[in-house]
């Protein structure tokens, strides 16, 4: 991919993010600077107080990347589905 190409993406939020972004899907055209999962999540939270709060790099928040758990380094292509997510735990 170019440095400078706009990609599309959708991006899916479950659970608690779901709830309080009041968002579950977003189909997105990212700006030329956010090629990874990492970059993403940083320009998501530049929406606002709230969006900073929810996806915070304090908060556990997993990400997959069409379906694959994924790190903030992994890289995103035109057409990606990127989930965000709190963690889960059973019992």
């Amino acid at each position: 991919m170019n440095v400078g190409t706009r990609i599309q993406v959708t991006v899916l939020y479950f659970a608690s993010l779901r709830e309080t972004l009041g968002c579950a899907r977003e189909e997105l055209e990212l700006p030329p600077r956010v090629t990874t999962a990492g970059e993403l999540r940083s320009w998501l939270r530049d929406r606002g107080a709230e969006w900073h709060a929810a996806l915070a790099d304090s908060r556990a928040i997993r990400i997959a990347v069409d379906r694959r758990m994924a790190g903030p380094e992994t890289p995103l292509a035109p057409g990606a589905e990127i989930a965000f997510f709190p963690p889960v735990t059973g019992g």
